[in-house]
This record gives C-alpha cells, sequence and structure tokens, in this order.
C-alpha cells in the first residue's frame, strides 16, 4: 500500500467501496496501467477511472463477454487445449529425463486461447513452445513497473507518460508506444486495411462473420464509430491479450499446484471425473468435455473455486478514493480523497466467512456446508473485484479452467515433485 492510504480486510468493507454507484472512483494507480499508441493513451474498462465513460463502455461489449456468448467460443478452447495436449505427449511423456516447465507452458496455453477468442487464430506460443516476440516478458516487465510507480503515480508522467516523450511519439520522432500495443496492431492488421488510419474491411471479408472478439469490436465500431472509435478497437484487443492470459494462467497454475500439493485431493477429483466418464456424462471420444457437462460438478467446481480463494491472482490492493462527502467504512469515517480499498488476499483469510483452517487448501469448505454458508463464500470471493468494475472477463477464465483441468487430468498422471507427466493408457 501506498502512503496515506487505507487497506480494509473486512468483506463489508467491499459491500460499501465497490457498490454500484457508491461514489468510490478508481485512484491514480490505474492511470500507471494505460498503454500508449503514437502519444495517446488508450482507455480500456479497466484502466479508466471516469465512471460514465465506463459504464457506456461495458454496455458496448459487455454481450460479448457473456457467459451464453462465450459458449459459442468452445471450439477455440478446444482446439487450442488439443495442441497443447499434443505437444505434451511429443515432448514430455514418458521421458522423464526432459524437463518440463509446465508453469511456463500454462501461460502459453492462456496466451494462445486468448488468441484464439480474439483474432480465431492461436498466436503460436503451444506450437512453437516460447515467448512470441518476448510478449510475457514485456507484460512481465509491465506488471513490475506498475506496482511500483502506482504507489506513487506522478513519477509515471516522469518516466513512461513523460510530456516530450510522448510528443516525440506523436510525431513519429520515437516509438514510445507500450510493447502491447504494438503487438496487438500488428494482429489487428492481419484482419484489416488501414487506409489514412481508417479500418477497412480486408478484401476477402464480405462482412465481418467470425465469431470472435475482433469481429464484435469492429462491428461495434461500425455500429458507433464515433464512440468505438479506431483507436478504441485497438484498446479493446489489448486489454484482452494483457488482461486475459496473465491472470488466467495464474489462476491454471494455482489449481495444478494446489493438486499436487494434495495427492488425496487430487485422487478425488480424478474419482468425480473418471465416474462421470464411465457413466456416460462425458459424450466426447476426443477426452475434451464441453462446459455444460462438466459446470456444475461439485468436486472439480471446488478445487476451483477453492484455488481461486487460496490464491487470488491480483496481489495488490483494489484502490479507489472516498467521496467528496467522506464516507463510513465498517464503523470509522474515512474523509474524503482518502485511498481505501480491500485486498482479495485479506478477504479470502476471513474465518467468518470462509471457515477454519482459511490458510489450508480445502476443497471440502465448498461442500461441506449450508446453502446459507456457501452463498455467503460465492459472494465473498473477491478474485476478480466486486461490484460494476467486476473483471468483464472473469467467464472466460472460469470457462478455460473447467474445461482444461478435466482435459489434462483424464489424459495424463500427472505426478512428482519434479513435474512428470504419463499418458493415460
Amino acid at each position: 500500500m501506498r502512503p496515506k492510504s487505507i487497506s480494509v480486510s473486512d468483506h463489508q468493507a467491499v459491500l460499501v467501496i465497490y457498490a454500484l454507484n457508491s461514489g468510490f472512483l478508481k485512484s491514480d494507480f490505474y492511470l500507471v496501467q494505460q498503454t500508449l499508441a503514437k502519444g495517446r493513451r488508450l482507455f480500456t474498462l479497466f484502466t479508466s477511472i471516469d465512471e460514465k465513460f465506463h459504464a457506456k463502455l461495458r454496455r458496448t461489449v459487455s454481450n460479448a463477454y457473456a457467459m451464453s456468448t462465450l459458449v459459442q467460443f468452445e471450439q477455440y478452447i478446444d482446439s487450442t487445449t488439443t495442441a497443447f495436449l499434443d505437444q505434451m505427449k511429443q515432448r514430455f511423456v514418458d521421458r522423464p529425463r526432459i524437463s518440463c516447465n509446465f508453469s511456463t507452458w500454462l501461460q502459453w496455453y492462456a496466451f494462445d486461447v486468448i488468441g484464439e477468442l480474439t483474432f480465431s487464430k492461436p498466436l503460436g506460443f503451444i506450437e512453437q513452445g516460447r515467448d512470441i516476440e518476448g510478449i510475457i516478458g514485456s507484460i512481465e516487465k509491465m506488471l513490475d513497473y506498475a506496482a511500483v510507480v502506482g504507489q506513487w503515480p506522478f513519477l509515471d508522467n516522469i518516466f513512461l507518460k513523460n510530456p516530450i516523450r510522448i510528443m516525440l511519439s506523436k510525431y513519429g520522432l520515437i516509438n514510445a508506444n507500450t510493447f502491447m500495443v504494438d503487438f496487438a496492431r500488428k494482429r489487428l492488421s492481419e484482419r484489416l486495411d488501414t487506409v489514412s488510419g481508417v479500418a477497412k474491411k480486408s478484401p476477402d471479408m464480405d462482412s465481418y462473420v467470425r465469431n470472435d472478439f475482433l469481429s464484435r469490436f469492429l462491428a461495434a465500431h461500425e455500429k458507433d464509430s464515433e464512440f468505438i472509435t479506431n483507436d478504441r478497437v485497438l484498446a479493446l484487443t489489448v486489454a484482452n491479450i494483457f488482461a486475459g492470459s496473465d491472470t488466467t494462467a495464474i489462476s491454471l497454475r494455482a489449481v495444478f499446484y494446489f493438486l499436487l500439493k494434495n495427492p488425496i485431493t487430487m485422487q478425488k477429483l480424478l474419482d468425480e471425473l473418471f465416474e462421470q466418464r464411465r457413466t456416460g456424462n462425458f459424450k466426447r471420444s476426443d477426452g475434451l468435455v464441453d462446459w455444460n457437462e462438466v459446470r456444475e460438478l461439485p468436486y472439480l467446481s471446488a478445487v476451483i473455486q477453492e484455488a481461486l480463494r487460496r490464491h487470488p491472482a491480483v496481489g495488490l490492493t483494489l484502490e479507489r478514493v472516498t467521496p467528496p462527502q467522506g464516507s463510513t467504512v465498517c464503523e470509522q469515517f474515512i474523509p474524503s480523497g482518502t485511498i481505501i480499498g480491500c485486498n482479495a488476499w485479506a478477504i479470502h483469510r476471513n474465518a467468518r466467512i470462509f471457515g477454519p483452517r482459511t490458510d489450508e487448501f480445502r476443497p471440502e469448505r465448498w461442500i461441506d456446508c449450508t446453502k446459507e454458508r456457501r452463498r455467503l463464500m460465492d459472494n465473498s470471493l473477491f478474485t476478480f473485484g466486486a461490484g460494476s468494475r467486476t473483471c468483464i472477463g472473469k467467464n472466460i477464465s472460469l470457462l478455460e479452467m473447467y474445461k482444461f483441468v478435466p482435459a489434462v487430468l483424464m489424459a495424463f498422471e500427472v505426478s512428482g515433485r519434479i513435474f512428470a507427466l504419463k499418458f493415460r493408457r
């Protein structure tokens, strides 16, 4: 936490600070994470601090992120999962002398999925087994920068967003573009022709018929080009790549880490999955599963929920600023202009909500509880934020995890302190 700010670990504070129309606005911390394109800031749902702009942008694109829409994207997740499983078989199965950095492969998987969902094509991480164009490394540097400089946001106007640097970039004298912007723009150019800065349909496209995010962003641009400008299409694309890959990769790593650390839990999950296969509830012959087959599996759901509770992807406080009249939070009056917020890592350790032994990974807490307790825990999970600013990509992450985890566990025997894969025959 930065100087002169307050972090609150009581979940009741979440209901006040992040409530709809609460008057608590995002702090300047989020401005540090705004990307640059030719001297212009790109505003996204995460980095914008203007509530009216955020509300309008969210209304414009929210349907694309609804679960009812995303299930139409299952084919893209399936194709990436198949490619991942094939690479595991070819490179690592039954080859104990060859080290598999599974953590890295999970991040490559998450990147290729978001590439499929956004552009209808993978970005090439899994196929090539490497960080394409250094984009992952650049994102890690950006996160490291934002974590530190975000505590003193004025420093960003001296370093990356220096007015002189931005002006030189605007006139093409230097390239001050954020690396992610150049990465996304290159992928956009593969879909579009650009004439005088205006996005045009490619000659081989009669219409935006592809069922991916980019087609939906472009459709929104055609419908309201004054609001969904070309820069805004670029910003939405950058946000998809940035937010839709790193956090999901962290969550997938948490699931597999805790399963490997808890063999009894792993076996319980395997028993549930193979029972579903034995009874014919998993109908596919390729070893993959459909969302509707797994979304209500009790133990799989408990494992994923517990991993999200135990190791939330975002470790920093989600900062807000108290309204002009100040506010009372947890029976304490907080003056106007105070930076305040909640942290998922603290909220998720609240024994009054999540029961005893909150430092343990124990999926059973989501099963051996009353309906009222389960509802309370579900509503208190802060992994994706809360209120109107809840992460719009939440459903993407859940869809990936619910489909990917069973596919891997039913295809391979995953074991050992030294990570090893063995093909299930």
